[in-house]
């Protein structure tokens, strides 16, 4: 049952319906929001809404209906998120989990780990006990693979993930390791997974050989029962008649799960699959399907693996399976972010001025760019909003914000040249990007109907963007208002029966709202790419791409021998641009992007040729 306490219901009289509660055997759980306060009540004893009711201090009981009370989105409607060391599992972010079977040897493991983490890769996971369909083949290093887990984090900063297949192996668990892995095989060895509750630790919870989404579930209660809320799901396949493969991926398992629980869910297509050509098609359709990150086994030599070498990904497959995932995770909402494990390890910069917040950007709490920061800095990060583009670039070169967050370009309407001009203005680089899909959605009360809504409100921009979608509803009065998050926070407070808005699914979720109709978009090819600016380059990381603004002599063939360094030297030119010198008729300013970090000694002789075939020439950064 869940028991929603009365208004500002004090201390003792809390106290009092808990040990009430935990008399008649529940397990309890409590959720505090401001001045009311809910209390979720599991066990055999008299549960009926009639006592409960009669409890002082208790509102109103609304019975749980599903067999899975804790894992349930009744009792905890919002996505769980789980952290593992500093990563976090579930909400924008995809993460890649990597790395061999099982753990062979220090050089094996940190040679692995190495590379999974250069191509991606946030979590490490390697089975030091090895549950065997043989008791004749290996059976891992036991306590020395998990001191061997433990080195290749300290050397690499990656979070470690081992399987444990029994309770007495708890202990070394707690010692070594950052997360706890069920394998299929125990999925309902409920001994185990009461001891892995008790635990504390984080758990892969990976589902059975053969068994339906409701046993899954009912065992991840079992761990959350015991107190341990912090569950991840793996779907791992399931066995059928199908030969092709090891086993059959039950992709379709995701959008159930999605519905039924607020527990994150990661897939591991190389036991889904047992083939490694078969890895990365599951594992893009995975993620095209809303899991929240993937479990993939990789080794550099897999012919002479000790387990699972013809499912294993060679590095350099999985690189590339990551830079699809890349191009794939924003058409869902969610981003790869390749510094994650950088930026979460890293200690914050210096801050030139007290309290200096994360990053500043121009919008409003659930708009497209308070998004774009969430995506890219997380959840848990002081964010500052400003007026204008120029409010951000001097809040970062005055120390009042760390970094800037700002739209560069939308695949449909083109550059956002304030912010190309800006870039030049100021000394600040950039450091990282993102893309964001712009999903527009009918957002309005839960109670209202389509055949009701007579006016809607909406950003003059959003307007333009679902013009199909508005076409159809002529008789529609439209109320343009300045902002997405405007929008749907006016027909909030302002909106009569029958009122609707057009906003992100992250401002219905804030405010409450309903979504009444998905992605009203005409285009659903509608993207943003977002820049981070600093006041200086960040240290330390893998860069990929690189900016940089030029200007050249002005005579014929100028921009085409510039060109042709760039050709010679097979650097991929990604995006080339112009724009008016200030003060300047008919002079511009080259703004392009290159694949590869400019900085590196292998640019720097093409560099050194450029800069001397061209009278102006900055780096915006490397990235």
């Amino acid at each position: 049952m869940i028991l929603v306490l009365k208004q500002g219901v004090d201390d003792e009289t809390k106290k009092r319906i808990r040990a009430e509660l935990y008399q008649k055997g529940c397990v309890l759980r409590e959720v505090n929001g401001g001045d009311q306060s809910i209390i979720v009540a599991i066990g055999h004893g008299d549960l009926a809404v009639e006592t409960l009711m009669a409890m002082d201090g208790v509102a109103e009981v609304i019975p749980m209906t599903s067999k899975f009370k804790l894992v349930s989105r009744q009792w905890h409607p919002h996505d769980s998120r789980v952290q593992v060391g500093p990563i976090t599992i579930g909400g924008e972010r995809i993460v890649l989990v990597a790395g061999p079977c099982a753990v062979e040897s220090l050089d094996q493991a940190l040679t692995i780990a190495r590379e999974v983490r250069r191509y991606g890769a946030v979590l490490f996971r390697a089975g030091a006990f090895k549950p065997r369909t043989s008791p004749y083949s290996f059976q891992g290093l036991e306590e020395e693979g998990l001191q061997i887990l433990a080195r290749v984090r300290e050397e690499t900063g990656l979070p470690v993930i081992t399987e444990i297949t029994s309770p007495s192996q708890a202990a070394l668990m707690d010692k070594y390791v950052d997360m706890v892995q069920v394998g299929a095989r125990n999925m309902q060895n409920f001994e185990l997974l009461k001891c892995v509750g008790r635990l504390g630790k984080p758990v892969l919870l990976k589902r059975g050989l053969a068994s339906t989404i409701e046993e899954w579930l009912m065992s991840a209660e079992y761990i959350m029962a015991e107190g341990n809320d912090h569950v991840v799901l793996c779907e791992r396949g399931i066995r059928t008649f199908e030969p092709y493969t090891r086993n059959t991926l039950d992709l379709s398992a995701i959008p159930v799960l999605k519905n039924l629980t607020h527990l994150p869910v990661v897939v591991d297509p190389s036991h889904a699959t047992g083939i490694r050509e078969k890895v990365a098609p599951m594992a893009r359709a995975a993620i095209a399907a809303g899991a929240d990150g993937l479990m993939v086994e990789v080794h550099h030599d897999p012919d002479n693996a000790l387990s699972d070498g013809p499912q294993s990904l060679y590095p350099q497959q999985f690189g590339q399976l990551a830079r699809d995932i890349y191009v794939i995770a924003p058409v869902v909402g969610k981003q790869l972010d390749f510094d994650y494990l950088e930026k979460a390890r890293r200690p914050s910069p210096v801050q030139t001025r007290e309290n200096a917040c994360m990053a500043a950007y121009v919008g409003e709490p659930g708009g497209f760019s308070h998004m774009a920061c969430s995506q890219y800095f997380g959840n848990d990060v002081q964010l500052t909003i400003k007026s204008s583009f120029r409010e951000i670039f001097d809040a970062v070169a005055i120390g009042e914000a760390q970094y800037g967050v700002l739209p560069l370009e939308n695949s449909l309407t083109g550059s956002i040249h304030e912010n190309y001009d800006l870039l030049l203005d100021y000394d600040l680089y950039i450091v990282g990007e993102l893309y964001l899909r712009i999903i527009h959605h009918l957002i309005g009360r839960a109670d209202t109907r389509m055949a009701d809504i007579r006016r809607v409100w909406s950003s003059e921009a959003a307007m333009a963007q679902c013009r199909t979608f508005l076409e159809r509803h002529t008789d529609w009065e439209m109320v343009p208002v300045h902002g997405n998050f405007s929008a749907v926070t006016q027909m909030r407070d302002h909106g009569h029966t029958g009122d609707a808005a057009i906003g992100s699914r992250e401002a219905a979720r804030h405010l409450g709202m309903a979504i009444l109709a998905e992605s009203i978009e005409t285009n659903p090819r509608n993207f943003s790419r977002f820049v981070i600016v600093g006041k200086e380059p960040l240290p330390g990381r893998t860069k990929s791409k690189s900016s940089i603004v030029f200007s050249t002599l002005n005579q014929p063939g100028a921009l085409f021998e510039v060109m042709k360094v760039f050709a010679e030297s097979r650097i991929n030119l990604v995006k080339l641009e112009s724009r008016p010198i200030h003060g300047k008729p008919w002079q511009y300013m080259f703004y392009a992007d290159i694949e590869g970090d400019i900085m590196s000694p292998e640019m720097a002789a093409p560099l050194q040729i450029i800069g001397s075939k061209t009278d102006f020439l900055r780096i915006l950064g490397s990235y």
